[in-house]
């Protein structure tokens, strides 16, 4: 903790939290909706007579636009920028929202999700992006989870959202309409934010390059803008000279399977299912649906304080020992929950023990896989094909995220509720153990350097630092 914020006074003016607090707001987007939808769901299945599938595709069809969001992603940040591309992000949401609060049946409110998901979809892809490449090393891992921060503190502001407009006429309207309000942020914040030197430098502005290294490093004394240009300028060279079939090359694959494992495997594990349906999974211990979106709040409370002590934590114990450590919390608590549901004498006589597993999976995910895998997708990649292998990486996300989220209900009525957290729990084994052997460490290196590193070793075995 004391390393990460003498490093944040080390950056001098606070322009580099500034701005990483803005760019973050992507993050903020993608949690709000999360959340949100899972209080809304509750009124909108009455309101607008939505039967199980229509209530998933409710869900998940935000997920389908952030896979197209995330596939143009890469292509816009290299063109338009990083900047540029989440000012679009934002006005789309904005857009997006105001449909869903005004939708007057189920395929017009699908529809407005689809494009909230588009913009989610780039925002979240940019956001973690655009911090590692005006961040130092040192404190790269916290500034980046900024972005995790951000989508956890969404999903709180959006329980509390529904606690507030639960008994409001017009309930779920509110609730969704809102969202304009994030989105206007992002798009207004990122106006006051400089490109980031990487593309910067893409684009031949190598003196606008310097001058916003100059202003971001402030007057950290470890800082080096000379050696910062001159990896930049090679990795440049490299990133112009790639194509998108140059993520399979062979020096390159090791690295793809771990951003791609670490992509479904933080969606197979089932969280978001405890976050879109945490008010109906709470509701079937026998809670009313005000009850239920009462204690969802504490869910998100418990999200937000446990990425914080992520935030405080990745640049000193590491990356790959938090998320270990998170990946076994959650499956622990997944194995709650099935024995739970297993049980009708404890759904009897023990009903806080649901809200209780909830919590602790929620927050082992936000020490660990949560805000990691962002974190780590932004850093494993060589620079040369970093935003095109980020951008699969996050497709894989989402339509990993899609899939689990698109067949909860229907998983519950097959397989029983039980069944589907003990197979949640099952995945969570098999991610332990594909982490502790493929996945490495990347703590305290510069991005030229973690480069290096995995490019010439073995992803899976020699890098593990």
């Amino acid at each position: 903790m004391s390393g990460f914020i003498s490093g944040i006074r080390a950056s001098g003016n606070g322009l580099l939290v500034r701005i990483s607090i803005i760019a973050a707001i992507g993050g903020l987007l993608f949690g709000f909706d999360t959340g949100v939808i899972s209080g809304a769901l509750l009124y909108i299945k009455k309101d607008l007579k939505a039967g199980d599938t229509a209530q998933e595709w409710i869900v998940s069809v935000l997920l389908l636009g952030a896979i197209l969001g995330a596939l143009i992603s890469g292509y816009l940040a290299d063109k338009i920028s990083r900047k540029w591309t989440k000012v679009i992000s934002g006005c789309v949401y904005v857009v997006g929202a105001l449909g869903c609060a005004f939708a007057i049946n189920v395929p017009m409110l699908i529809g407005f999700r689809f494009v909230l998901g588009l913009a989610v979809g780039t925002a979240s892809f940019v956001a973690p992006l655009y911090i590692s490449e005006v961040s130092p090393p040192r404190i790269r891992g916290g500034l980046v989870s900024f972005n995790q921060l951000a989508v956890t503190t969404g999903i709180l502001l959006s329980y509390i959202v529904n606690f507030l407009f639960k008994d409001v006429p017009g309930d779920w309207r509110w609730m969704l309409g809102v969202a304009l309000i994030p989105g206007a942020a992002l798009a207004i914040g990122m106006l006051t934010v400089p490109h980031t030197p990487r593309w910067l430098m893409s684009e031949g502005r190598e003196k606008e390059a310097r001058d916003v290294l100059k202003r971001l490093r402030g007057s950290d004394p470890e800082a080096d803008i000379d050696g910062e240009i001159d990896a930049i300028k090679k990795a440049d060279e490299e990133e112009k000279s790639t194509k998108v079939k140059d993520l399979l090359k062979a020096n390159i694959r090791p690295l793809l399977w771990v951003g791609l494992g670490l992509a479904i495997f933080q969606q197979f594990v089932g969280v978001n299912t405890v976050i879109y349906y945490a008010p109906t999974i709470l509701s079937d211990t026998g809670l009313t649906k005000s009850s239920s979106i009462t204690q969802t709040v504490f869910v998100g409370i418990t999200n937000v304080v446990f990425t914080i002590v992520a935030v405080m934590l990745l640049d000193r114990i590491g990356r790959r020992k938090l998320l270990l450590i998170g990946t076994v919390g959650l499956t622990v608590a997944l194995i709650i929950l099935g024995i739970y549901f297993t049980s009708p004498t404890l759904q009897h006589n023990a009903s806080y023990l649901a809200l209780g597993a909830l919590l602790l999976y929620i927050a082992a995910f936000a020490v660990g896989l949560g805000p990691v895998f962002w974190l780590m997708i932004s850093e494993i990649f060589p620079t040369g094909v970093r935003s095109k292998a980020m951008s699969v990486s996050s497709m894989a996300n989402w339509a990993a995220n899609f899939l689990v989220a698109g067949t909860f209900l229907s998983l519950g009525h097959l397989i029983t509720r039980q069944g589907t957290f003990f197979l949640y729990g099952a995945i969570g084994v098999l991610a332990i153990l594909f982490f502790a052997f493929k996945v490495p460490e990347t703590k305290g290196k510069s991005l030229e350097d973690i480069q290096r590193q995995l490019t010439s070793a073995d992803a899976g075995g020699k890098s593990k630092g």
